[in-house]
């Protein structure tokens, strides 16, 4: 199961995140109807989300909390928690200025191409480093160089999909983006589970982060930014640091859709985040995988219960995108998709043992994977401007970021002070739930 980063109580970050300055306009300029995408293009996005995802999960699942075991063994759980949440934070600020600085980049690359493309080799980097690591400071060094990289990448390549694909696809293309989040952590898993050497297994993360991303970039047709002084100062028509900052300011009172969206998926995130981050350390130390099935190792266990995650969330976001796209509602799959999650984190909570860990991984795959699709394609149905795409789902990619801030710290404390695991999967049945009962006050959206 994933803990995303991919893609940061609630109410303060809302406010403070989302302040504005009182003359900001209530709604920005109709977007012209983008023309219906084909296959190929869902089929490169659908290709570099797989790379992005896969270079952010795999490490957190597998290989950082197999370095930890070695580097730091007695504090193990700290150690994970303090390397994620650093990264974490740096993507926090990462990815809406990307989402900024591309909205206002005129090149003959396009906005998105050249971000795309320069956040995947520096996220290739941060891999290469991680590979030769043996110390805590080693580790943060490297995940920081990673989370830096493809918080750029993954800015640039959501802010494709509103500007290229009219609303009556969007649930579909974003559940084919949405699937591969799973179906990376599991190519990504498989791929290094049997690996000689953790040093190998983020060599063939690098080289599949980049042979994911050439498809798409050599595809990629943008068309011709307008000009600072067309797009007006929220897009880039005013420049400096001053205004750059100001853009970020989407004040709650005039776009109130914006967001709730915004602290609906903190909240479901949040409780990702939470949930999924100790999946090896919980396999081994309180379910006892390794007793149960003499012979195998956690990590095959957790290369189980991602396979039963990766089946129901591909399954579910198919399903999820192809109704919601026809029937045109977004809040009711939204908030059924967070309920089952809680109900499989409550399970988890009430009796943490094998078989009831497989039935939670079937639940928490079927409902992120209608999370996933229908929530994205809410989402992009509530930005204020259509020419500050970029900037505007980096500031909702805040409250993706936010949780891996906070969830580490929160889940070491749970973990090892507060309750233990039942703790834990408790902590994310409530947040989910609290998410899902959220997205119900949207009005602009049905």
């Amino acid at each position: 199961m994933t803990g995303h980063r991919t893609d940061a109580g609630p109410a303060a970050p809302a406010d403070t995140a989302l302040a504005a300055p009182a003359d900001a306009p209530a709604a920005g300029p109709a977007a012209p109807s983008p023309e219906r995408v084909g296959r190929g293009f869902v089929a490169g996005i659908a290709l570099a989300s797989l790379g992005l995802w896969a270079a952010l999960y795999t490490p957190v699942q597998v290989l950082l909390a197999r370095q930890l075991e070695v580097v730091s063994p007695g504090h193990k759980e700290a150690s994970l928690a303090l390397v994620t949440g650093i990264g974490a934070l740096v993507a926090l600020v990462a990815n809406p200025l990307v989402g900024a600085l591309s909205d206002r980049t005129a090149s003959r690359f396009g906005r998105r191409g050249p971000w795309l493309a320069g956040g995947s080799l520096l996220g290739a980097a941060g891999l290469g480093l991680l590979a030769g690591q043996h110390t805590v400071a080693g580790l943060v060094a490297g995940w920081v160089l990673v989370q830096l990289g493809l918080s750029a990448a993954q800015a640039a390549l959501v802010a494709v999909v509103p500007a290229r694909v009219p609303v009556s696809q969007r649930a579909v293309v974003s559940a084919w983006v949405g699937a591969t989040q799973p179906l990376a952590v599991l190519v990504g898993t498989a791929a290094v589970t049997g690996l000689a050497s953790d040093a190998a297994g983020y060599l063939v993360l690098l080289v599949l982060l980049l042979a994911a991303q050439l498809p798409f970039l050599r595809s990629l047709r943008e068309a011709p930014a307008k000009a600072a002084a067309e797009r007006g100062p929220a897009a880039g028509g005013r420049t400096g640091p001053r205004a750059l900052l100001r853009s970020f300011l989407i004040s709650p009172r005039r776009h109130p859709d914006f967001a709730l969206a915004w602290l609906t998926r903190l909240l479901i995130q949040l409780g990702n985040a939470t949930g999924t981050l100790y999946l090896l350390y919980f396999l081994r130390d309180r379910i006892h995988y390794e007793t149960l099935f003499p012979g195998r190792k956690a990590e095959q266990g957790l290369l189980v219960l991602v396979g039963l995650y990766s089946v129901g969330i591909v399954l579910a976001a198919f399903a999820g995108g192809v109704v919601s796209d026809r029937i045109g509602r977004r809040k009711a799959p939204v908030t059924a998709a967070g309920l089952v999650i809680a109900v499989g984190a409550g399970l988890l909570a009430a009796v943490p043992t094998w078989p009831v860990a497989i039935v939670a991984a079937a639940l928490f795959g079927l409902g992120y994977g209608v999370y996933v699709s229908v929530d994205q394609a809410l989402i992009t149905e509530v930005l204020p401007d259509p020419e500050t795409y970029g900037k505007d789902l980096g500031v909702i990619n805040v409250a993706a970021a936010l949780p891996h801030v906070l969830g580490p710290a929160i889940a070491a404390l749970l973990v090892t002070h507060l309750g233990g695991y039942p703790a834990l999967f408790g902590t994310t049945a409530v947040l989910s739930a609290l998410g899902a009962v959220l997205v119900q006050r949207i009005r602009g959206v049905r």
